[in-house]
């Protein structure tokens, strides 16, 4: 009889990794009240939970000095669930902390005691400094290689910081969220954009082309880069790691703030989620100006924040130095793979392979394989009709950190491939495109090398390390142990004639030794 899974009963359930213990955030902000509750507290974060409240604690702020009786109460309403939340999925460990609104409203302190009492824990209300510096170490929490400047935007204020070989190296803060410009125009977004520039004005950060790179987080910024993708038709609808170039974007922030947040006026502003569309063109007129007194190249939105930050902050020296992207591909190889000992295996020999045919690898391109590897028997619960389009929408949308979106391609064509062959085409055609002529050369390569491997070893350890491959003449050649003579085939010979074309070979064989 199968037996239904409850909280009560089995808190962990078959679908997470057991053991794991979920820590929470509850990020008290200007805009929002959001609780995150994730699996773990680990490298790779997986959201167990996430609900946000639109309480707009920072309405009125700069003008009153207070929070408004009516965005306490509905953020203390909203706090309330969240503490129910915090119990039923058995939270370890809780992080309440509140940005700029609570930090400069005179009631700010009765209102995080008021917190307290609800969550049980106290209140951290960051300076604008640690705002800075957790935002900073949030976007490098997913992307490990970043360089620049890391922007966080939100209801009262912008922290600007510096990374640098993945450390932060200065912060700031300027009055300049979405909120208070709001207040502060008068609801004019042109006249918001003039109060940007003079608030910048002093910022050290902001030097003229001395970085190249501008890292976006916050909510107004991840709706206006969910716009311009709807507007270019953009195949990933990923905000996470997200790059358009400055002369791409500069004119959309200026449509918008010319609208003035008029909907009519801006195609494809639909797209953006109701509580984003009013706070959108203010969200322009901050990174518009950021750009152009930075003089920066390229901006990179990150879904990664504070949060990310705060937690990231809290692991240990090790864990923080382990690789985000294999830590998640492993745990997902844990949860749905057969055996997930295989992935091993085929790391060992397409790490050999690779070696053999002579394939260079960058530090990139070898952890790009590895996950690959982890998470190569993903589909097998599918029918096999869809394995390959379900495993292409389970890598390319899943939430994993680390990877940018020619690599989430890599991964989802390399597993296409694998599950569907060469001849079939995806309906997810553009997206695979993404990976550029190289990448996706590459994961063909790889992709062969499954489609040898998996039937050789029907995705179990053990019968990979007894095999090797070989160059021979102008052919690459298989090497089966006398006592799996079985294995050579009609099936193996033609998938061993497809990596052997894969690699730059004219001929293929299969030899019992």
């Amino acid at each position: 009889m199968i037996r239904f899974w409850s909280v009560e009963a089995d808190p962990a359930g078959q679908g997470r990794l057991a053991g794991a213990k979920p820590v929470a955030v509850l990020d008290i902000g200007s805009n929002s009240v959001r609780l995150v509750v994730y699996e773990r507290l680990a490298r790779a974060l997986t959201v167990l939970y996430n609900e946000k409240s639109a309480s707009t604690l920072g309405r009125g702020v700069a003008a009153t000095g207070r929070l408004a009786d009516t965005s306490i109460a509905s953020a203390l309403k909203a706090i309330q669930r969240f503490a129910l939340v915090c119990r039923l999925t058995d939270v370890g460990e809780i992080y309440p902390i509140a940005t700029s609104a609570t930090r400069e409203a005179e009631n700010g302190p009765e209102f995080a005691r008021a917190v307290q009492e609800i969550i049980g824990v106290p209140v951290r209300v960051l300076s604008g400094a640690e705002e800075a510096h957790y935002a900073a170490l949030g976007l490098v929490s997913g992307m490990p290689c970043f360089k620049g400047v890391v922007g966080d935007l939100g209801g009262g204020s912008l922290e600007l910081a510096q990374v640098e070989d993945g450390e932060n190296t200065g912060g700031e803060t300027h009055q300049v969220g979405v909120i208070r410009l709001q207040d502060d125009s008068e609801m004019s977004s042109e006249r918001a954009a003039a109060i940007v520039r003079e608030r910048l004005k002093g910022s050290a950060l902001l030097e003229p082309g001395r970085r190249k790179r501008f890292g976006a987080i916050g909510g107004t910024w991840r709706a206006l880069a969910k716009l311009h993708q709807a507007r270019c038709n953009y195949p990933l609808h990923m905000v996470q790691d997200y790059v358009v170039p400055v002369a791409e974007i500069l004119p959309l922030c200026d449509e918008l703030i010319a609208g003035n947040g008029d909907k009519k006026a801006v195609k494809g502003i639909d797209t953006v989620s109701g509580s984003r569309k009013e706070l959108l063109s203010y969200g322009s007129a901050v990174l518009a100006e950021i750009l152009r007194a930075g003089a920066f190249e390229e901006v990179v939105f990150s879904a990664f924040g504070v949060r990310e930050g705060y937690l990231y902050e809290r692991l240990p020296a090790d864990d923080q130095a382990l690789d985000p992207l294999l830590q998640a591909a492993e745990e997902i190889s844990c949860l749905r793979s057969r055996a997930p000992e295989f992935a091993h295996d085929l790391i060992a020999g397409s790490t050999a392979l690779f070696k053999l045919i002579g394939v260079e690898e960058s530090d990139d391109e070898e952890r790009l394989r590895k996950a690959c590897c982890f998470i190569s028997d993903i589909g097998w619960r599918a029918h096999p009709d869809y394995r390959g389009e379900q495993s292409i929408q389970a890598i390319a949308f899943s939430d994993i950190a680390g990877i940018n979106h020619a690599g989430r391609a890599f991964l989802a064509r390399t597993l296409a491939i694998r599950y569907m062959g060469f001849k079939q085409k995806s309906d997810s055609a553009r997206l695979l495109n993404l990976t550029g002529l190289a990448l996706g050369k590459r994961a063909r390569l790889l992709a062969a090398y499954f489609r040898v491997a998996y039937p050789l070893a029907a995705a179990m350890p053990g019968i990979i390390p007894r095999t090797y491959f070989a160059v021979e003449g102008r052919a690459l050649v298989l090497h089966l142990p006398a006592d799996l003579a079985f294995l050579d085939g009609d099936r193996m010979r033609g998938r061993q004639r497809q990596l052997a074309s894969e690699a730059g070979f004219k001929d293929s064989a299969i030899v019992v030794d």
